[in-house]
């Protein structure tokens, strides 16, 4: 699958993946600060953004399009970044191969099973609110921007989540909205994303270090706890992890200049 993507800057290539219902609009404001240091590739994954859609959405397959995307490309290798789906995409494409990768970050995510036990489930359900309502509502008796957003803040009280979700509207030629994304087949693939590239999976690799590894977290988000990191430096015992204060699951947006301090340093 030919990936659609964003080209900003020029040096070494450095590729940054985003996370579910994301697209490479979410991260041109960081490609932006960056720049002046690197050649920045953002994709849209599959079933996001303008990339095709598929009938179906698998880390396997993700990881084979951004193999293609290498080639299509003729990029030897990359500085290489991953933000919630696109750190497990970003962590399995590394470890398949590692001759590709010079560094990697993966933003926010841990390698495990989000549907195992019962401390994640609060983020669980609001994701499976958000993929039911994405793929319910008909867009087009909507006229507006502002006629979306009142509907959908009466189901999703975050504004953070509903603007970031509003950008996967755009109008078609007729002038009516539609998603960008393919709504029900991310709603399908779900739970594979949240269960899959885990410590099992990682098992027969241990340990990782053709490669240096950082995490980022953000200090009011719960996707990587103590006890994660623990599990992942079984995986990648060298890798480094920095803290971004004052921001949750989308630190990128929300602390974008301390965020920018974390890639570059």
């Amino acid at each position: 699958m030919k990936l659609f993507y964003r080209k900003y800057g020029s040096g070494p290539v450095m590729i940054i993946l985003h996370g579910l219902y994301g697209s490479s609009d979410n991260w041109i404001t960081i490609a932006r600060k960056l720049e002046n240091h690197y050649t920045v590739l953002l994709p849209d994954l599959r079933n996001h953004g303008a990339s095709p859609h598929s009938p179906t959405h698998t880390y396997a397959e993700m990881v084979d399009d951004l193999l293609g995307f290498f080639e299509d490309n003729h990029l030897e290798n990359a500085y290489l970044i991953g933000h919630s789906m696109g750190g497990k995409v970003a962590m399995q494409f590394a470890a398949e191969n590692p001759e590709k990768v010079n560094k990697l970050m993966i933003v926010d995510i841990a390698p495990k099973n989000y549907l195992a036990g019962n401390s994640f489930y609060k983020h669980i359900r609001q994701h499976e609110l958000i993929l039911e309502l994405l793929e319910n509502p008909d867009l087009s008796q909507y006229q507006s921007r502002k006629e979306l957003d009142d509907f959908f803040s009466s189901r999703i009280k975050e504004e953070t989540v509903r603007h970031f979700l509003l950008k996967n509207i755009h109008r078609t030629h007729a002038g009516l909205f539609e998603w960008k994304m393919n709504a029900g087949v991310l709603r399908k693939a779900f739970k594979s994303m949240v269960s899959e590239v885990t410590m099992d999976w990682f098992e027969e690799r241990l340990p990782i270090t053709n490669y240096p590894v950082t995490f980022v977290r953000g200090q009011k988000s719960d996707y990587i706890s103590d006890a994660d990191w623990l599990e992942i430096r079984k995986i990648y015992p060298e890798a480094k992890l920095i803290d971004i204060p004052d921001a949750g699951h989308w630190l990128h947006a929300e602390q974008p200049d301390l965020f920018i301090e974390a890639v570059l340093s």
